[in-house]
């Protein structure tokens, strides 16, 4: 997509701080990070978000998150990595052109990505059981 600043990020046409490279994939520094390290895998092929992603980028992200994900947490000795994508406005994304966020994760960091655990109902258990039957 030509407005797209991540399509234009993703294959080189804007400067970004380039951690790893490959036919599919650009990984960057977020300019805005949660914490040191905190890092954007972008396809260089544009999808909106994960539904939009072929199955073969959309398997390949995953094994780029381990990679880079495992030289972030081991290089610089954090204690644990949030890998987050987020689908949609209510979810919280921004830009719509698919990304995988790795935040390397320190004990007691203060970086919140915690949520209140409710209960599973009987009700919205069979509810979506049932959309896999």
């Amino acid at each position: 997509m030509e407005n797209c600043i991540f399509c234009k990020i993703a294959n080189g046409e804007i400067p970004s701080a380039t951690l790893y490279e490959d036919e599919d994939f650009r990984v960057i520094l977020d300019l805005g990070p949660a914490a040191k390290g905190h890092s954007l895998i972008l396809p260089k092929r544009h999808a909106a978000n994960l539904y939009e992603l072929p199955d073969d980028l959309a398997a390949k992200a995953l094994i780029v998150a381990r990679k880079v994900g495992q030289t972030l947490q081991m290089g610089l000795g954090s204690d644990g990595l949030n890998v987050l994508q987020n689908n949609g406005e209510a979810a919280g994304q921004t830009v719509f052109h698919f990304h995988i966020h790795l935040i390397p994760r320190c004990t007691k960091d203060g970086v919140g990505m915690g949520w209140k655990p409710g209960t599973l109902t009987e009700e919205d258990k069979e509810e979506v059981m049932a959309l896999f039957r």
